[in-house]
């Protein structure tokens, strides 16, 4: 049994929360909105998960000082946008002793960190490395629903991995580990971006084959970036990778593709992203992957595509023209 600490009461935080919490661990939430938090403990309930509510063990509490005081393991749940002020907040109250747990997938905007980079940053204790990056094709809605769910677990230290491994892991959660945290984080970030390409597709009323081209196409782009930037190739055919790329990019679940889908259908990106009240990743990402392509000198034809649809607007079809048109060449697999 271990002391847990989840940061965030979004629907992956809660679902996690829940998870932790019916493995008979001592779970505690806390959330940036004292009120929400307060209905929260008072209701049980969350307002964007049907038929869900919190197990009676699970507690409340705004004071971060005194649930960190008691926590041996803190689960970063929030928006990426949100993690450099969250873990500043944690920071005086942090002890080295404690595992920290990212579950956050994305880049922080202009610095271009991945989010274990950014929690690193913002820590003062000397040398803390205790961070681990819990990422996988996993959507809150089926957790909750306890179907069966694999994860990642991925340190630069085997020993912090494996101890998350055992913690998350349960009937209906089987928890992998993984030594390469660049790649499985990269993959994680990265798939979002694919994954509104994808939904495009759908909502232009292409079919089948143009999605598994993009998945495929996409999954390449991936890779090349991923190496570039220090990861393992093989780790994108891992959970974080491959699995996290399908999920995404095929369920109906998904914010990424809800907002690609949006766009194919002639909806401006200002009206689908104020029409939601969760965060969608992935159009952040989108920025982000234009500005890493070009500063690792990568081509990413798909993803630089996702960016000019979102923040250019340029005409869906007329994009996916001029990927179809692109000079012919062989096919590698990065």
């Amino acid at each position: 049994m271990n002391k847990i600490l989840v940061l965030g009461c979004g629907t992956w935080g809660s679902a996690i929360a829940q998870s932790l919490s019916n493995n008979s661990h001592l779970v505690t939430m806390w959330h940036y909105d004292e009120d929400k938090l307060l209905n929260f403990n008072k209701t049980r309930i969350h307002p964007n998960l049907l038929n869900f509510t919190f197990n009676s063990k699970i507690n409340f509490d705004y004071n971060l000082e005194n649930s960190l005081s008691e926590s041996e393991i803190v689960v970063v749940a929030t928006p990426s946008s949100a993690v450099r002020g969250i873990i500043a907040k944690i920071n005086p109250f942090l002890k080295d002793s404690q595992i920290i747990v990212n579950t956050a997938k994305g880049f922080e905007d202009k610095t271009l960190l991945r989010m274990s980079e950014v929690i690193t940053e913002e820590i003062t204790i000397p040398n803390f490395d205790n961070i681990v990056s819990l990422y996988g094709p996993s959507h809150a809605e089926e957790v909750i629903n306890e179907q069966p769910t694999t994860l990642v677990s991925a340190s630069k230290y085997i020993n912090i991995a494996e101890k998350i491994q055992s913690v998350f892991s349960s009937g209906i959660l089987r928890v992998y580990t993984n030594q390469d945290i660049i790649g499985v984080e990269l993959g994680g970030s990265l798939k979002n971006v694919i994954a509104i390409a994808t939904g495009i597709c759908d909502g232009i009323g292409f079919g089948d084959n143009a999605k598994a081209a993009l998945i495929t196409r996409g999954m390449a782009e991936i890779i090349r970036l991923g190496e570039k930037m220090g990861a393992t190739a093989s780790t994108f055919s891992g959970l974080s990778g491959m699995g996290d790329l399908i999920a995404t990019c095929l369920s109906k679940h998904s914010r990424n593709r809800h907002v690609g889908e949006s766009i194919g259908e002639g909806k401006s990106l200002d009206e689908v992203l104020n029409s939601m009240e969760m965060v969608a990743e992935g159009v952040n990402t989108a920025k982000a992957i234009n500005d890493l392509s070009i500063k690792y000198q990568v081509d990413m034809p798909i993803s630089n595509a996702v960016y000019k649809i979102l923040f250019n607007n340029d005409d869906p079809k007329k994009i996916v023209s001029d990927l179809m048109n692109r000079d012919l060449v062989q096919e590698k697999n990065n």
